[in-house]
């Protein structure tokens, strides 16, 4: 975040490296830092906004009583229970002194403009980042039916966003630079390019990894009949439902990837590829995972169980077995999943 006065002069600029998607003691330095700049803003000044998908990570700020291993074990608790991001950055909205549109009512009356960089289904803004810079019209009652809904003990602390109606933000201009259409959009003409016919199935796919990934390979093998070169896309964010059992590593892109291998089992015309456009699905350093139509056997000639490995929540384990992990390295933007079925 940077402001200036309209003369265009540069008054702060620093960089702090913080957690995500847990927030770590920088992220917390980072909130803190970005409400001094918010606050020091004046009528005349422009606050400019960079905001992009990880900013509800990246910017931690609790309310008291609660403190950063709050937010933490909350965090945790959120993503292993199948929660969706929606309903994540529900919760985080009313848990923070900067989300909600706290951080533009902080730099009032200076005008605040925010240039973002979309990471959610449907682009809403106040579930990019959590909001920090618009207003919401959510409460506090919806908020703690989403940890009721999943048997999240309630931690405290809460407070409403600021409104649609709060003068604070009368100021406040967002616009969405990309998105994770822009990226369905360059792959269609990258695709189209190759000679394949281009289907997208879903731009905005959620639910269970495993589930959507039967529903896709139904797609698929569908296709596979019309002997068409198809290329079947798909946007969106999954999630996966950690159990007792869970003892493995990957992500939802992984499970989804390791999921769709058991239904593509010897269709030798049939390839895939899921991935966190971030360059990291999960823990560790992976975007994702590559299968086909040997994924299956490979995995079962390396002394693997595909299913098991699901079971576990293990499909990083897997997939790295049979070389089917997808590492790019960080692509330093972040517009959510892609997913593309190459059929014939």
């Amino acid at each position: 975040m940077t402001r200036t006065g309209y003369g265009g002069q540069l008054r702060a600029l620093e960089v702090i490296e913080a957690g995500h998607p847990v927030p770590d003691a920088n992220s917390e330095r980072a909130a803190q830092r970005f409400l001094e700049i918010a606050a020091a803003a004046r009528t005349g000044d422009l606050v400019l906004v960079l905001l992009s998908g990880g900013a509800s990570s990246l910017l931690a700020a609790p309310p008291l009583p609660l403190t950063l291993a709050d937010k933490v074990a909350l965090t945790d608790a959120l993503l292993a229970s199948g929660a969706d991001i929606s309903e994540i950055n529900l919760v985080r909205r009313h848990l923070s002194r900067i989300k909600g549109g706290r951080l533009a009512a902080a730099a009032y009356p200076a005008r605040v403009v925010t240039l973002a960089v979309s990471d959610v289904v449907a682009d809403r803004p106040s579930d990019i980042g959590s909001g920090p810079t618009v207003s919401d019209d959510s409460r506090v009652e919806e908020a703690r039916a989403v940890l009721g809904r999943y048997g999240i003990p309630d931690p405290g602390g809460w407070s409403e966003s600021v409104g649609p109606k709060d003068p604070r933000l009368a100021g406040s201009d967002l616009r969405i630079v990309a998105s994770g259409q822009s990226a369905l959009d360059a792959a269609s003409r990258r695709l189209e390019q190759a000679g394949y016919a281009v289907r997208c199935l879903d731009a905005g796919a959620t639910g269970e990894a495993r589930e959507v990934a039967a529903r896709h390979a139904r797609e698929a093998l569908e296709a596979a009949c019309s002997r068409r070169r198809l290329a079947l896309l798909s946007g969106g964010e999954l999630t996966v439902t950690i159990g007792a059992v869970a003892s493995g590593r990957g992500g939802p892109n992984q499970e989804y990837a390791l999921a769709l291998a058991q239904w593509l089992s010897r269709r030798h015309n049939i390839c895939a590829l899921a991935a966190d456009t971030d360059g990291v699905d999960g823990n560790g350093e992976v975007a994702g995972a590559y299968v086909d139509g040997e994924s299956l056997d490979r995995l079962a000639q390396a002394g693997m169980d595909a299913g098991e490995a699901l079971d576990r929540h293990d499909a990083g384990s897997a997939l790295e077995a049979v070389d089917g992990l997808f590492v790019p390295g960080p692509t330093r933007t972040n517009v959510n999943d892609l997913r593309m079925i190459l059929v014939n």
